[in-house]
């Protein structure tokens, strides 16, 4: 069994390696101003989950600069990729957006542009804006999906409809942007088959690409305060090794994995405290997936070729 990794599909693409750089136009998300709904998703930090993003009371020329300074000791290229993560990216006015965008996507060291927003914010004008950026640079948009079951998206404080994500998808592939659906394994109450229907239902709705996340309590949200009264537990390192393959093993082979695991900041990090160590969980991981044939490689460029 082969997976299509994210960075092969990087070199594949542009014929390089390309470094993200976290970038931050928004300020808030419609769960939490009141648009939908209050309080945000329950796993989610102050900062939106960008707590790695550049700040936005930075200009987005200081904020590029800043994010190539954090990644010069582990990148000499000279190419990126800018990446909008905090908060809904498209959660602000459409002509904000529009001088945001092309700003970026105008920058000869940008070789590609990453919008992360809700499946609910994608109006007409939003669109309109995303496929201007689309004539410019490739652009993917990805869609915080986190679970299909509707009780657990009601706990989580998701405020959107699977009915979005569908309709979402259809009018971003119309547009020519590629999309990425986020899904975090080990959501409180789901058990494997249910985070296997999540990774399911994405892979029927035809996306580009997947991001497998681990469930992280981070301290100061509703989440660390449910796992602090002993409501769930969080999953083991070998349990989600087990859950993660399982995963891959069900995804179509054109589909990109632009994510295996996540690593929360270790600063608020509560649980699973596994995590902490990103490098030894990736040398773990990389070991069991060895071990069960699920190995970075061809599946992709072998089901083209068929």
């Amino acid at each position: 069994m082969r997976y299509y990794s994210y960075s092969e599909y990087l070199k594949n693409k542009f014929g390089q390696k390309l470094y993200k750089l976290s970038l931050s136009i928004a300020k808030t998300c419609p769960n939490r101003d009141g648009t939908c709904g209050r309080g945000g998703c329950i796993f989610c930090s102050a900062q939106g989950s960008g707590d790695f993003a550049a700040s936005i009371e930075k200009s987005l020329s200081q904020q590029i600069e800043d994010a190539k300074k954090r990644v010069e000791n582990k990148y000499k290229g000279s190419k990126y990729v800018a990446y909008f993560q905090s908060f809904t990216s498209t959660h602000i006015p459409p002509k904000t957006l529009r001088e945001h965008l092309l700003y970026v996507a105008n920058l000869p060291e940008i070789a590609a542009i990453s919008v992360a927003t809700r499946a609910d914010c994608l109006g007409d004008e939003i669109l309109e804006v995303l496929s201007e950026v689309t004539q410019i640079k490739p652009l993917t948009v990805e869609l915080g999906l986190q679970t299909m079951h509707d009780k657990t998206a009601e706990l989580i404080n998701r405020c959107c409809p699977l009915s979005e994500y569908e309709k979402a998808v259809d009018n971003l592939k119309k547009i020519g942007a590629e999309v990425v659906i986020h899904v975090i394994l080990g959501l409180p109450f789901e058990t494997p088959e249910m985070m296997l229907e999540t990774v399911r239902y994405v892979s029927d709705l035809k996306a580009d690409g997947i991001k497998l996340q681990l469930l992280h309590v981070i301290r100061g949200t509703r989440l660390c305060d449910m796992y602090e009264n002993g409501e769930f537990e969080v999953l083991s390192k070998e349990k989600y090794f087990e859950i993660l393959g399982m995963c891959i093993s069900i995804l179509p082979p054109q589909m990109v994995i632009h994510r295996l695991t996540g690593d929360g900041d270790k600063k608020t990090l509560v649980a699973p405290h596994w995590s902490a160590d990103k490098k030894r969980v990736m040398n773990d991981l990389t070991a069991y997936l060895n071990q069960n044939d699920i190995n970075q490689g061809s599946r992709y460029k072998n089901s083209s070729e068929a």
